[in-house]
Order: structure tokens, then sequence, then C-alpha cells
């Protein structure tokens, strides 16, 4: 996790910025002891946002899932991708983990 002042000197932006990105759901946010942090894994080997996170987010906040729900489907194993659909945003595979996005039922 990184904390959320590290998030914003990371992509060069001001704090306020990623608590707005927060709020318009193009990341999202896990409190841990207190400290609200950002995963590691929504972040490209530059330290860029992946760029279909915003979108794959976006597409499950429209299907009526909660950020928690978000965050436990985007960790869960999925044997038919392989892995977990947080590693496959990084490559190939990310259009078809949007894909799967929209199609699961709530």
């Amino acid at each position: 996790m990184l904390p959320l002042p590290d998030v914003a000197e990371q992509l060069g932006i001001a704090v306020t910025r990623v608590h707005q990105m927060l709020r318009d759901h193009q990341l999202l946010a896990v409190r841990r002891d207190g400290v609200a942090g950002v995963p590691k894994d929504f972040f490209d080997s530059t330290g860029a946002v992946v760029k279909p996170l915003p979108g794959l987010i976006t597409v499950m906040r429209d299907a009526k899932y909660t950020d928690e729900e978000i965050l436990e489907w985007i960790y869960t194993d999925d044997d038919s991708l392989p892995g977990r659909p947080v590693d496959a945003i990084h490559g190939p595979l990310a259009r078809e983990v949007v894909r799967r996005a929209a199609a699961e039922p709530f």
C-alpha cells in the first residue's frame, strides 16, 4: 500500500488531486490502521496508474459494485486468466478483464 501523500509524490500531483481521483473513482483506496492507501498493484513500472484501471472501476461501479467488492474481485484468483485480474490489467489481457467485469452478474 502506498499512503496518499506517496501516491501524490509518485504521480507528481498535489494530494488534493489524489483525493479528487478517489472521488472520481479513477483510483480506489483501502484504510489500514486508520491510514488510507492505494495498492501498489494499481501502478505500472513507470509509477503511473495502470491505464485500464479507471475504466475497470467505472464498469464495476456502474454495475453497482461497492469499492470493497471491486477490490475483492480484482484480487481474487481466476484460473481462466490465469491469475488475478489486478495482474492481468498490466498486460495483454486487460481488455478481457474489463469485459468480464462488465459481464459479471451483481
